[in-house]
């Protein structure tokens, strides 16, 4: 009864372990490491992967090999590979399984059988197989240096970012069902930038050049290209795992635990920082300088006073404008609101009138003042001595008597 209650449960589908082809234990010794480290590894593509064990499904850690690598034999079961500059170190379980190890790598970096390996045919047929599926999965696989750019965007890809590559792939311009491989390379220290077209001819893709060349697959054209040119020619790959948010660990001063800060503005701007982000950069305010004055009218002084200061006989000035007033004469001003005197029209130069003899010349003509304004009457004139009001009753005389010579 308690098997029709409980009825025994399907068992757990296991991972499918993933297929190579080649596999087996090594031990690995890269650049930062002390001592060697033993894993299962398995050579699937141009990547090969390691586990800690052969049961597992997860890889741990990989190496991509690329179009250039380099393999050298070591000191008894040793072989050294050398990636993008970098040497790392392999130990394997005899020397049967070193040159294994050389021919599986080579062959699908090369894409051809090595030959110059001591192997037995069984393991010449392995490798030719695993050339049959290599060849196959790159026919549909687009290589890493291909992109979806034009011809311009390809040039400027390839100038700003020398440090990725210098030879991309990417749609061919006409239409056709085919690419187009742009490089870039330095001369003379000028920029050298050369297109090549390859068509589509079935399966096979042909390098349009002066003896045509086909490949099985646009990997194939890569490896051409980089094989031709003794690795001058670098596929393009633009590097995108750099952050673009600057931060830094800091230390919670409540818990003490450390937490990750992303601060929304740094506190320092680096010189052209504004240019960098591309964003317009500020310019300093420009100093608001205020318009001349044309006409700047001397402080009003108290309206409860008028007085005269006497002062000694200045040189006679001719001025066009008989309304403004000679610097260093005085100036007598009404005890309230001066009114503005009207703008009188220049008249025509003509040669200046003698002074008439006798006239003072250390008194200025004054604004008009009404008849029944008396000198007297003020009571700053009441302190002007009787000969400076007989000199300006003189000079009344005469300019009234001008004036009807005029008239």
């Amino acid at each position: 009864m308690a098997s029709a209650l409980n009825p025994p449960r399907a068992p757990k589908p296991k991972c499918a372990l993933p297929s190579h082809y080649h596999e087996s234990f090594l031990e690995k010794k890269g650049p930062r490491d002390r001592d060697y480290r033993k894993f299962w590894a398995g050579l699937r593509g141009l990547t090969v992967y390691f586990y800690n064990s052969n049961r597992d499904s997860q890889h741990v850690e990989k190496i991509d090999l690329g179009a250039s690598v380099k393999v050298t034999d070591g000191p008894g079961v040793h072989f050294n590979l050398f990636v993008r500059d970098q040497e790392i170190k392999f130990k394997v379980e005899s020397l049967e399984s070193r040159e294994m190890w050389k021919g599986f790598i080579l062959t699908v970096v090369e894409l051809r059988v090595p030959s110059n390996l001591t192997l037995l045919p069984g393991h010449l047929y392995m490798m030719a197989e695993a050339l049959a599926k290599e060849e196959a999965r790159r026919a549909q696989e687009m290589p890493s240096c291909f992109l979806k750019v034009s011809r311009l965007e390809a040039q400027l890809l390839l100038e700003r970012y020398p440090e990725c590559g210098n030879l991309l792939l990417r749609p061919c311009g006409d239409g056709a069902d085919g690419v187009s491989v742009s490089t870039r390379q330095t001369l003379g220290g000028s920029p050298l930038v050369r297109h090549y077209k390859v068509k589509r001819d079935g399966p096979q893709y042909v390098i349009d050049v002066e003896e045509p060349v086909s490949c099985a697959s646009l990997q194939a054209v890569v490896n051409y290209f980089v094989s031709q040119t003794k690795n001058a020619l670098v596929p393009f790959l633009l590097d995108e795992d750099y952050e673009k948010v600057l931060g830094y660990v800091e230390a919670d001063k409540e818990n003490g635990e450390s937490v990750w800060v992303a601060p929304s503005v740094p506190a320092v701007l680096c010189p052209g920082a504004a240019s960098l982000a591309g964003g317009p950069k500020q310019l300093p305010p420009v100093p608001v300088i205020p318009a001349p004055r044309q006409h700047t009218l001397p402080p009003l002084l108290n309206p409860d006073e008028d007085y005269v200061i006497p002062i000694k006989d200045a040189p006679v000035t001719d001025y066009e404008n008989k309304d403004v007033l000679s610097p260093g004469w005085p100036e007598v001003r009404k005890p309230k609101q001066c009114p503005p005197a009207p703008r009188v029209q220049a008249k025509p130069h003509t040669a200046p009138k003698p002074e008439p003899r006798g006239l003072p010349s250390g008194l200025v003509k004054k604004p008009a003042i009404g008849s029944a304004q008396g000198v007297s009457a003020t009571t700053g004139l009441a302190k002007v001595t009787a000969e400076l009001e007989e000199k300006l009753q003189r000079r009344r005389a005469l300019e009234h008597s001008a004036e009807h010579s005029e008239d």
